[in-house]
């Protein structure tokens, strides 16, 4: 294994790939002539191009988080490959794009099949995060406050 860096403007592009097809979506409704039609598809227009070309810079932002948790998965895997690892970013479709990133570069791009497994399907997701869930607090005897 070579040692890669995720800075560079390639593995850039491909991480916010899905910013970019954000922005082209805003930026393709935003072109469409529909006021010509009537002024009530403003309602539709205008909202969906203020929410693609938000959620693109929300994430083109999130670059310094993507950098660390590339170094967090490197250094986690690079002994050995731990698919437990891996459970969280393959939740969302930027993360899997991570996944793939980090993959490739610890020479392990086969074991892809197997975090796939890991993918929930929407309906899991929706049904899990909307079940009530306990919160444990633990509070440490040895504290000592300053």
């Amino acid at each position: 294994m070579s040692k890669r860096t995720i800075s560079t403007l390639p593995r850039y592009v491909f991480l916010n790939s899905y910013a970019f097809l954000l922005l082209a979506m805003g930026i393709g409704m935003a072109c469409l002539p529909l006021h010509a039609y009537s002024r009530h598809w403003l309602w539709l227009q205008v909202p969906f191009c203020i929410f693609c070309f938000y959620e693109a810079c929300r994430i083109l932002q999130s670059w310094q988080d993507k950098k660390r948790k590339y170094n967090i998965l490197i250094e986690r895997n690079t002994p050995d490959f731990r698919p437990d690892t891996f459970n969280e970013y393959m939740q969302a479709p930027c993360g899997r794009l991570l996944t793939l990133l980090v993959l490739k570069d610890l020479g392990i791009l086969n074991e892809y099949k197997q975090l796939k497994s890991l993918q929930k399907h929407i309906w899991q997701i929706t049904a899990a995060d909307c079940r009530p869930q306990k919160t444990h607090v633990y509070i440490n005897p040895n504290y000592q406050s300053k």
